[in-house]
């Protein structure tokens, strides 16, 4: 250090110092200024910044070198190699041109890092070179300490500055060229502190030596002047940028801003590189979405396979524009029609820089122009493509234009009708052309002129005319300012048949064609108001088919069809005069017949019981469905027609429930029973509320072990006015209304609650309705019962019966299959009653199969009962399903039943239902043994 110190305080001239470290900071400057300006221009202009940064930055860094070795005075006459002193010239125009390539070419903290390193490495090259350049009568020795932290100096100071480069802005700038100018000046003095120069007995060359006086004049005047023109050039173009780029971004801005067009451009490829508010609108992508995507996306995909986008560019590049117009498409799918203009864009070299595209949505315009060239082609085809017949007649009748409908609709010759015949010898030209006797051809043509002449006099707008073939036109007229009219005709039998045709399914049922709800009750208003005006009678009948649901659950619907097609044609057969059947839906059907005495009445019902008594073929199935009738009679049983329909409706479920009747007529106790059935499912909604149910349990036991194995709940409704309401009386009515639904639920979660206090773990049967399995959420309910109650799912049993499966066959499977995956057991309750058995038992994999009570009824008194018991417990055994036994009564029929190989009974003889609290301690003996010995 005290050498470097010291060779700067004794051995050099501080006023040439100062000059140096002056021109130092002047060319560092320079070469910031210069390498910012390459870093902000395009790809081509910027290796012209790095060249004058080169040449400028390069001769001012190594005028700085030769300044200070100028100042430098060690005692010694030396000159300088003109040879060596150009060879650091170039070092340091090649140092400072690469460092300036190098923070150009890589922008980041990598690029800077290489730039300061070459810079460094240069300029210290740069140094050494220019010091080889000394000629003196002696040698330089060098201290090598001091040149290596000379070196190092240059490079960490080169590397810093290069990186306050990168971050930009002025003070940035000053402080790198700062930093620059500082780590060149501490290596050059760095540098001098390491060389010595030793005398010697050498003589100075005289050729080829430069003065100090001239290289100093020299160097200074050349440096400033490469400086300053490069400074000048810089500010010069910086505004130039700097106006260029606020007028862009003003036209940027413009361009954004319209909506109208959309305007962007594509790369030389067809990729979208700049997207405006217009385009947004008409193609609906934001600029994120499109901005890098081929414009190719707006065409469809068969004129992108075609290759059209590229040919679009192809041409807009030979040609230097394109403009079509076609189909783009937008992001949502859908397309409007654009007129498209693309032209290329060149830079200051004449390449290919990209594209301008602008797009215009014309589809308004598009459509305004085939609108008016259909317009103009449609005037000229109308007359003659018309569905309607036109005619135009001026002021004095006389016919202006027609069309060739008209000609066809009135069957006229061609070429008969000519503009100037007037209208009245046009219509009797029609009529003579449709009528053989000339006479009353014109008779007629002249009535029908004088009722359209009026019609058109009256200012009337339309008028129908009925044909003699039986077709209908319709006429309307338009009145023209100046006088005369416009006719069109249009045939509209079609129409006119159809709404006929309508105006009957309004009023027939579309299956049977007979009368519906609405002509019935039409029908029957008019017969009764004719009965109420003259003293007469009407007779209502409600007719329901017995069988129909059985035929329609064996054979199909189109058999049920079938039947009900048979039936409308039979009963259109036998429809006399002041009768109407008619079909309210479903199977049943309703008759009206005026009559004066009941012997009519009589004669009318025996030729409707004829009618559906009659067996019905259907393909190779002979059925015999028959039904039940109801009749109410005006004016005894109603005034009204809905009090006589609903009275034959009681009237019919009478004889429906009639095991000996097919027909009833109405009476006022049916009133009484449909009225007590409407109280009783009333006071049904509100029983649970009221406490009014009770539960009962039924013991079942083991027939092999005779041990409980659980207890079936039964229904008990304590009624305040009725008393004890027999779950036979109540259950149906309650399925109808619906209230089984919630009464099924309480029972359910009541029995679930009882059974999960008692102190063993027998199971509890609860039954199911076949409305609580089609109309509820069964697996649902019996899940949340199950957590609520706690109750084992293993310890609660379903018992379901085949009708609850058999309405609607696959929800029930569902249902049960839900169910059974919670761990329920479910058992098929009155087995052996219903068509469908065996099939429901392949269907479902049961727990259990309870065969019904009546089997046992005659099972200790007849072979073949006992052979049907036998059968099913065999099948139970078959398909390892066990079997309990209902109703057993007497110790015969539990005799039978464990010969047989029954698994469990239950029944009167093991006990009654009771409430859980009354029923026997299981512990106290043998509940069917003591029914032995008792029976004993």
């Amino acid at each position: 250090m005290y050498a470097v110190l010291s060779c700067l305080a004794y051995e050099h001239n501080l006023f040439l110092v100062v000059v140096a470290g002056a021109l130092c900071f002047i060319a560092n400057a320079g070469t910031v200024v210069f390498a910012a300006r390459a870093r902000q221009a395009n790809d081509r202009s910027r290796y012209g910044w790095v060249i004058v940064s080169g040449g400028a930055g390069g001769f001012g860094i190594w005028a700085t070198h030769f300044v200070a070795m100028l100042a430098y005075d060690p005692g010694q006459l030396f000159t300088f190699n003109l040879s060596l002193t150009l060879l650091s010239l170039g070092i340091a125009f090649l140092a400072t041109f690469a460092a300036g390539l190098l923070a150009v070419l890589f922008t980041g903290k990598s690029g800077a890092v290489a730039a300061g390193l070459v810079f460094g490495t240069g300029v210290s090259c740069m140094h050494f070179t220019g010091m080889a350049a000394i000629e003196f009568g002696g040698l330089i020795v060098w201290s090598q300490p001091l040149v290596i932290a000379a070196i190092v100096t240059a490079i960490v100071m080169s590397t810093t500055a290069f990186l306050m480069i990168l971050k930009g802005g002025l003070a940035n700038n000053i402080l790198a060229a700062g930093l620059l100018s500082l780590g060149i000046v501490f290596m050059h003095f760095i540098a001098m502190g390491a060389a010595t120069l030793v005398p010697g007995f050498g003589i100075l060359p005289e050729d080829g030596m430069l003065s100090k006086p001239l290289m100093l004049a020299t160097i200074i005047a050349v440096s400033l002047s490469l400086i300053g023109s490069g400074l000048a050039v810089a500010t010069i173009t910086g505004r130039a940028a700097r106006s260029s780029k606020a007028s862009e971004a003003n036209f940027q801005m413009l361009v954004r801003g319209v909506t109208d067009y959309a305007i962007y451009m594509l790369s030389p490829e067809g990729a979208v590189s700049s997207w405006n508010a217009g385009a947004e609108r008409a193609k609906g992508y934001r600029a994120d979405e499109i901005i890098g995507q081929h414009f190719a996306r707006f065409y469809s995909d068969e004129e992108q396979a075609r290759g059209l986008p590229e040919q679009a560019l192809a041409t807009a590049r030979t040609t230097g524009l394109f403009e079509a117009e076609g189909r783009r498409y937008r992001k949502d799918g859908s397309w409007f029609w654009a007129h498209v203009v693309i032209q290329p864009v060149l830079d200051d070299d004449g390449v290919l820089a990209g594209y301008a595209k602008i797009t215009r949505d014309i589809t308004r315009q598009r459509q305004d122009t085939d609108r008016i060239a259909s317009v103009t082609q449609n005037l000229d085809l109308a007359l003659e493509n018309m569905a309607q017949g036109i005619c135009l007649f001026d002021r004095e009748q006389r016919l202006v234009l027609t069309n060739r409908r008209y000609g066809q609709i009135f069957r006229f010759e061609e070429g008969a009708l000519k503009p100037g015949m007037t209208y009245r010898e046009i219509v009797a030209l029609g009529y003579r052309t449709s009528f053989a006797d000339a006479a009353e051809a014109e008779a007629r043509a002249e009535q029908h002129y004088q009722r359209n002449i009026a019609a058109i006099n009256s200012r009337q707008e339309a008028l129908l005319h009925r044909l003699s073939d039986d077709r209908t036109i319709r006429i309307d007229f338009s009145y023209l300012d100046q006088g005369g009219w416009v006719s069109t005709f249009e045939d509209i039998s079609e129409r006119i048949r159809s709404e006929e045709k309508i105006a009957f399914m309004a009023k027939h049922d579309s299956l049977t064609q007979l009368p519906n709800r609405s002509a019935l009750m039409e029908y029957l208003e008019a017969e009764v108001r004719n009965a109420e005006s003259e003293g007469g009678h009407v007779a209502v009948v409600g007719i329901d088919l017995n069988k129909f649901k059985q035929i329609n659950d064996q054979f199909g619907h189109a058999a049920g069809d079938a039947v009900l097609k048979e039936i409308a044609e039979r009963m259109n057969s036998i429809v006399r005069p002041h009768e109407m059947f008619a079909r309210f839906g479903g199977d049943e059907f309703v008759a009206v017949k005026r009559y004066g005495d009941l012997a009519e009445v009589s004669e009318f019902l025996d030729r409707l019981s004829d009618a559906f008594g009659q067996p019905i073929q259907i393909e190779v199935h002979r059925l015999s469905p028959g039904a039940s009738m109801g009749v109410a009679l005006y004016p005894h049983d109603g005034a009204s027609p809905d009090a006589l329909i609903a009275n034959a409706d009681l009237a019919m479920y009478r004889a429906k429930g009639s095991l000996s009747r097919d027909i009833c007529f109405y009476d006022i106790e049916m009133d009484e029973a449909a009225r007590d059935r409407t109280k009783m499912a009333e006071d049904l909604w509100t029983a649970i509320e009221q406490d009014q149910l009770r539960l009962h349990y039924q013991v079942q036991k083991s027939v092999a072990t005779d041990e409980i194995t659980g207890y079936e709940v039964l229904l008990r409704w304590s009624h305040p006015e009725r008393g004890n309401v027999s779950p036979a009386d109540f259950i149906g009515v309650a399925e109808e209304c619906g209230a089984i639904l919630p009464i099924g639920a309480w029972v359910l979660r009541e029995a679930c609650r009882e059974a999960a206090n008692w102190p063993n773990d027998y199971k509890v049967a609860v039954n199911l309705s076949p409305v609580q399995i089609a109309h509820a959420d069964m697996p649902a309910l019996v899940h949340t019962v199950l957590l609520e109650t706690g109750l084992k799912p293993s310890r609660l049993e379903l018992e379901i019966t085949e009708s609850s499966i058999i309405s609607d066959k696959q929800r029930a499977m569902n249902a049960l299959r839900s169910i059974k995956a919670l761990g329920v057991s479910i058992a098929i309750d009155d087995f052996g009653t219903g068509y469908s058995s065996l099939e429901t038992l392949r269907a479902f994999p049961f727990d259990k199969i309870k065969l019904d009570r009546s089997f046992l009824t005659e099972v200790d008194r007849s072979e073949q009962a006992t052979a049907m018991v036998r059968a099913i417990l065999a099948l139970g055994q078959g398909l390892q399903i066990p079997v309990l036994a209902e109703g057993v009564e007497t110790v015969n029929q539990l005799d039978i039943l464990r010969r047989e190989g029954c698994h469990e009974v239950q029944g009167y003889l093991l006990g009654r239902p009771m409430p859980m609290e009354d029923q026997p301690n299981p512990q106290s003996g043998s509940e069917m043994g003591s029914a032995n010995q008792n029976a004993a």
